[in-house]
């Protein structure tokens, strides 16, 4: 009955969600007052409202997103009143806490103002606005890291290993795997289990692996990375991709070598771009497409047992491509960026 009621409310919050043809009038939209004067016309009117007293123009659009997702997680948590059901939800939102730490850490890494890296991050896990905030106060890469070590927050444990290596070449990639591969390593011992709940969240997660290390590997060959250094690049634990095959593409030296490869697998058609694409070396391409592969495996497992986790995770992967969408086009009002580059840059299903 928990379950009933939960999803039949996740259902109804997914109904709200934004269409593909909706984003696409705010992609039309000539600057951000416009696309701010639609957004209020959706279920982000309430943030809109509240963050325009304080703020205008972009940075109240990324305060009302920032507000509306971390109201959407305490309402979810609210609903599942169940131990094992929260801690399948915290895998997701952690993500959050990571990609949160990661803008902090590179915010600090070039000198970027507060204001600016606030603007970036959501406070949609278990690091709040205020301990954020906390955060971005610190003068620079160490102190982030010492304050979260001084909280007992698990994923100092990574970026404290790791510092030293990040000191000597100021590459920050050292301490960004390390969170990926940390928080990967987690996410998959807390999936850990033969239930159905387990085994939908097991299969996204190592869905998600693979498409991480093809990204990567993509990126390996455009910016000629040695070879000795991938191990930063590579997640164990994937779906279908080991670590030999990986290193295997890379060995290629050539993104048509590694399309070539993952034409065996399930990553062939999210990866089958045109040639023009290939010869340019242009990734961007080819990350939209494994991102629109993986939000169409979420979704379809949404429509799945209705006494599961299968509807949750389902909306919760629709609601981050969402917020994503919606930054992509209000920063990109602010820019000087076409309307065709930019509908490249969306991933609508």
């Amino acid at each position: 009955m928990e379950f009933n009621y939960a999803n039949a409310r996740i259902r109804g919050m997914k109904s709200r969600l934004l269409k593909s043809s909706d984003l696409k009038e705010l992609a039309a939209k000539v600057d951000v007052d416009s696309v701010i004067k639609i957004l209020e016309q959706t279920p982000y009117r309430r943030e809109l409202e509240d963050a325009s007293v304080q703020y205008s123009g972009i940075t109240c659009i990324e305060e009302a997103l920032r507000r509306n997702l971390a109201m959407t997680f305490r309402l979810l948590f609210d609903m599942m009143k169940n131990e094992e059901a929260e801690k399948c939800i915290s895998i997701f939102l952690n993500k959050w806490d990571v990609q949160n730490i990661k803008t902090i850490l590179r915010g600090k890494n070039i000198g970027v103002t507060s204001d600016e890296i606030l603007g970036s991050l959501a406070p949609a896990g278990a690091l709040d606005d205020a301990l954020l905030i906390e955060l971005i106060k610190q003068p620079d890469v160490r102190a982030v890291i010492d304050l979260l070590a001084s909280w007992g927050v698990e994923y100092a444990k990574p970026l404290t290993e790791h510092f030293e290596e990040y000191s000597k070449s100021s590459d920050l990639v050292v301490l960004e795997y390390a969170l990926d591969k940390f928080y990967y390593k987690n996410a998959l011992n807390v999936a850990k289990g033969d239930s159905y709940d387990k085994g939908i969240i097991k299969g996204l997660i190592k869905t998600e692996i693979d498409v991480t290390n093809i990204k990567s590997v993509l990126r390996i060959i455009r910016d000629k990375i040695e070879l000795e250094d991938t191990e930063y690049y590579l997640i164990a634990g994937g779906r279908e991709l080991d670590i030999d095959k990986l290193l295997a593409m890379i060995k290629t030296w050539t993104i048509e070598g590694v399309i070539k490869q993952l034409a065996r697998t399930s990553y062939g058609p999210p990866t089958k771009v045109p040639d023009e694409y290939v010869k340019k070396e242009k990734i961007s391409v080819f990350e939209r497409g494994l991102d629109k592969f993986l939000l169409q495996k979420a979704l379809k497992m949404s429509s799945g047992d209705p006494l599961s986790m299968a509807v949750v995770i389902g909306y919760l992967y629709a609601k981050f491509n969402e917020i994503t969408n919606i930054r992509i086009i209000a920063r990109a009002k602010t820019e000087d960026i076409s309307g065709e580059e930019l509908m490249g840059g969306l991933v609508l299903v």
